[in-house]
């Protein structure tokens, strides 16, 4: 497999897992081992996607690329610790400790991730459009998803669920272009990268 394609694969990937959390929080999917060990990779690949999606942009998104790469990246690593923490150390916690550690510096940092992220997919988006090379309604989902995706404490769960399924949706539709990419080398000279 090329380079595009595996981060289409990626970005595939990281849909499914996020409607998969959707589900479980929703009531839908069953609350197993299973569905809570997987629920922190939605992060994890996204941020592999995310790879693919920039070198598919970057030769023509400009500094602005690769600062909304740099902060989108950060975000989703550190989506990623959040969503790891919450479902295999918090459980391990009484209520009480799980309340201090949100109340200090853990809750500080959980808000700081969540700043940066939706600070990275807002200036991502915006270089995603201008570059032309990935799909305009794909991006417009993803940021729209994003941002109560990416605000989960902040926001009613619904809200916060609806724009993970916003997020996908527009993540699937990206892909798309990404997996189509390897099959036209005029998207592969404009991005100014190698695809193999």
């Amino acid at each position: 497999m090329r380079l595009y394609r595996i981060a289409a694969v990626a970005a595939y990937v990281c849909a499914v897992l996020l409607v998969v959390n959707v589900l479980r929080r929703a009531g839908v999917v069953p609350e197993t081992t299973l569905t809570h060990a997987i629920a922190p990779f939605g992060a994890l690949t996204g941020l592999f996607a995310l790879t693919g999606l920039y070198l598919l942009i970057r030769g023509s998104a400009g500094n602005l690329g690769l600062i909304g790469y740099l902060l989108n990246s950060a975000g989703l690593a550190g989506a990623f610790a959040i969503e790891y923490a919450l479902h295999f150390i918090f459980p391990s916690l009484d209520g009480t400790t799980v309340t201090g550690l949100l109340a200090g510096g853990t809750g500080m940092a959980f808000l700081v991730t969540s700043v940066v992220l939706v600070a990275g997919v807002l200036t991502f988006g915006a270089a995603a459009l201008r570059s032309g090379l990935l799909p305009p309604p794909g991006v417009a989902l993803y940021v729209v998803g994003m941002i109560p995706g990416s605000l989960r404490s902040a926001l009613p769960v619904p809200v916060y669920l609806i724009g993970l399924v916003v997020a996908a949706a527009g993540i699937v539709w990206m892909a798309t272009r990404l997996w189509s990419a390897e099959d036209d080398p005029g998207m592969v000279a404009a991005s100014g990268a190698v695809a193999h």
